[in-house]
């Protein structure tokens, strides 16, 4: 599990990089910040958000792994 504040640095940074790139690189980096945007929404209604089990597999941030993680491995 990881502290809320990290998951949404996480996100803020991925929104304000990619609307950076959208800006500056190339428009496509826009569907970049659609992604996040949804994967937010869809982590509010489910519950379950990849950044987290990301961030706990890998030991990141002082993450751990959640007990569904460890049983599905």
């Amino acid at each position: 599990m990881c502290s809320d504040a990290i998951v949404r640095r996480f996100a803020g940074t991925f929104v304000l990089v990619s609307l950076a790139l959208g800006w500056f690189v190339n428009p496509l980096w826009f569907l970049f910040t659609a992604f996040v945007g949804a994967n937010l929404v869809q982590s509010s209604i489910t519950g379950f958000c990849p950044l987290e089990r990301i961030l706990g597999r890998v030991g990141l941030f002082g993450c751990r792994p959640s007990p569904e993680a460890k049983a599905g491995s």
